[in-house]
């Protein structure tokens, strides 16, 4: 229990600290980027607690909470997170409370399809949260597209001190993940968990050392970019995250971690503008190419290990076909919910904020320095 309460608290820091700071790095979004990242985890996990207990409650009358159950609610929550990065500095509280609402309903209805109909492991149907966060939010901000927002928006911007908060964030991120990736796993398989923690490290490490390296090989003065290294250098405990349960070499996490790095990085480059322009998307944080791509990528590394494990053919086939289907049932029902929920966030009477508005603490948060003495 002692072991637990300690990788409950290093989830909780990434959800809360991690995330938190990671959203500050807007100039005049500071206070709403680490304010409301709580305001939904908090919501999102109770959220997901009830809902994780509906089958304890139905059979038994009792929703059953231990540390356990709370570590699956943030998980839970983290994706929500995820999906809040697309939509960013657009919306208001009451925007961020039913995304994150909807969000995990979908995120836990998606879980039970998995494990019910394909008979999905546990650890691999959680840990989807990247993709479906990811695609989730990319479909709502799609949905939620405003006029104009292709030639940016004027408050947009980050600073010196905001990149610094942000970068302490993506520290956190970064020094807890391996936590992320192991608590759920097996603690009774001797070595099991020892594994996912050394596969984790690796797979971060190697990502960030190549997220810097292509991150100034793709810059015209050869120089790094803060924003690639806050978000690209996770890009590696993103991919073998997905990928943790046939990942059995040091050197399979640290390939897996290098390609992501490579993937996100690019996307990161040339990805956004694109997304913008052809598909009307604007990622405020690029959780696309921060989540969606790796997680692709840890799950295209999860089917070609399990595939190469496979004597019999008929067995690999059986086993790819299965993995598509998960893939497929995920994104469908991320797309889906993102729809709905655009589509309900559209109504006039959530007062969304207005263009100028945007990006900025003052809409939002008090401000006794600025208020005019009558």
């Amino acid at each position: 229990m002692t072991l637990f309460h300690v990788e409950f608290q290093d989830v909780n820091v990434m959800v809360i600290l991690g995330f938190g700071f990671l959203c500050t790095f807007l100039v005049r979004y500071g206070f709403s980027g680490s304010g409301f990242n709580l305001l939904v985890a908090v919501i999102a996990t109770q959220w997901a607690v009830i809902l994780l207990g509906v089958e304890s409650w139905y059979y038994t009358g009792w929703i059953r909470i231990n540390l356990r159950s709370l570590v699956v609610a943030e998980m839970c929550a983290a994706s929500a997170l995820i999906s809040m990065g697309a939509v960013l500095g657009k919306t208001n509280p009451v925007h961020l409370i039913f995304i994150a609402l909807l969000e995990v309903s979908g995120f836990v209805l998606n879980e039970w399809l998995l494990q019910t109909l394909l008979k999905v492991q546990y650890l691999n149907s959680i840990m989807l949260l990247h993709i479906f966060g990811a695609f989730y939010g990319v479909m709502l901000t799609w949905i939620l597209h405003r006029e104009g927002s292709e030639l940016g928006f004027e408050k947009e911007k980050f600073d010196r001190k905001t990149g610094l908060f942000s970068m302490l964030g993506t520290v956190f991120l970064w020094m807890f993940w391996p936590s992320f990736n192991s608590v759920l796993v097996d603690a009774h398989t001797p070595g099991r968990k020892l594994g996912a923690v050394c596969s984790t490290y690796l797979a971060l490490a190697v990502s960030a050392v190549t997220a810097a390296a292509v991150s100034v090989l793709s810059s015209p003065k050869g120089k790094l970019n803060l924003v690639h290294m806050q978000s690209c250098i996770l890009a590696g405990g993103v991919a073998v995250g997905v990928s943790m349960s046939e990942v059995q070499q040091p050197w399979e996490a640290m390939t897996i971690g290098f390609t992501a790095a490579v993937v996100s990085t690019i996307g990161f480059r040339y990805l956004k503008i694109h997304m913008l322009l052809a598909f009307q998307c604007h990622d405020t944080c690029t959780v696309l190419s921060t989540h969606g791509l790796p997680g692709l990528l840890g799950w295209l590394a999860q089917l070609f290990l399990q595939i190469r494990d496979c004597d019999d053919h008929t067995t690999a086939i059986r086993f790819a076909v299965f993995h598509i289907c998960t893939l497929l049932i995920t994104i469908s029902l991320s797309l889906s919910m993102g729809i709905i929920t655009g589509l309900l966030l559209k109504w006039t009477i959530w007062r969304p904020p207005q263009d100028k508005k945007c990006f900025d603490d003052q809409a939002f948060w008090e401000f006794p320095n600025l208020a005019v003495r009558k």
